[in-house]
């Protein structure tokens, strides 16, 4: 697979999103498992974890626990997998999702983390959500010192505004290396976020990337303006191209910026390898001017 810059790193064009595995509906372990060496025998090498990647009111991590599961059981050579979580969000039991961004939350988090990974040092630690009921600086800072420390080796942060990246950087310096914010044809309101982080050479990570492409197989019918799905023009190129939607729709978030990794979330090997295809898709730029079109709505 292609690779892409990450913090003086290089990673798979496309990584994985875990929290399929852990959640709601989720496969059982011997699925779960085989999805994440799919994705490893693809070529992807960024594998992106939560500790309240759970189902409501669980103990926090059992994705976590499943991704080193999986590249403990692995075949191959797993030297080069950057495993990146999160902390700073939980899972009550009446399956909403709480913001806790305090350091002494953090602190404890990370070190939780690191154990249940089982690793010496956490390849890219996130904050997960600025919490409104802390200072963003002050959760900023635990992330600093956590990279003081070794405990982590980079840092990102997720589900920011530009002033807010701004403002991390000031914290962090050019030990930010990451921004993980929803982004999808459907979704498309941190297009300022991918563009700053395009200007600083910083990576930036859309969560559920496909949102807005519906499922349908290459022959099926797709037309634009259609009720079910507002996105045609995404089914209509993966036709000319014999490949999914979902292909196209990733490929073109890639040509978005070099700084671009989509890591969409999966629970089936099938779905991971389709995913993994769309580093190599190629698409003309009349065929990227058409899909803008399509996203922007017109």
């Amino acid at each position: 697979m292609r690779q892409r810059p990450l913090g003086g790193l290089r990673v798979g064009a496309i990584g994985l999103g875990a929290m399929p595995l852990s959640i709601e509906g989720r496969p059982d372990e011997a699925r779960a498992l085989a999805t994440v060496h799919a994705a490893l025998d693809a070529g992807v090498t960024l594998l992106d974890t939560a500790d309240s990647y759970h189902l409501p009111g669980e103990e926090p991590g059992h994705n976590e626990r499943l991704v080193a599961r999986a590249l403990a059981t692995y075949g191959g050579d797993t030297a080069d997998v950057l495993v990146a979580t999160k902390g700073g969000r939980g899972r009550p039991a009446d399956g909403g999702w709480t913001v806790t961004g305090s350091p002494s939350h953090l602190r404890s988090a990370a070190e939780a983390s690191l154990k249940r990974l089982g690793v010496e040092a956490i390849g890219l630690y996130q904050l997960h959500k600025p919490d409104p009921a802390v200072p963003f600086e002050d959760s900023l800072g635990a992330l600093r010192e956590l990279l003081d420390e070794g405990k982590i080796r980079l840092a990102g942060v997720s589900n920011t505004t530009v002033p807010q990246i701004h403002r991390a950087r000031a914290v962090l310096g050019d030990r930010l290396v990451s921004v993980q914010n929803q982004y999808s044809p459907a979704v498309r309101h941190s297009a300022p976020e991918l563009r700053l982080c395009a200007d600083l050479g910083i990576a930036f990570l859309p969560w559920s990337p496909l949102a807005g492409i519906s499922r349908s197989s290459l022959d099926g019918p797709s037309e634009a303006g259609s009720p079910d799905d507002r996105f045609g023009a995404f089914h209509e190129v993966a036709r000319a191209h014999r490949v999914s939607p979902q292909q196209v729709c990733l490929a073109w978030q890639l040509a978005a910026s070099p700084t671009v990794i989509p890591i969409p979330g999966a629970s089936r090997p099938e779905s991971v390898r389709d995913s993994a295809g769309a580093a190599d898709l190629t698409l003309a730029p009349d065929e990227l001017a058409r899909l803008d079109g399509a996203a922007a709505g017109r």
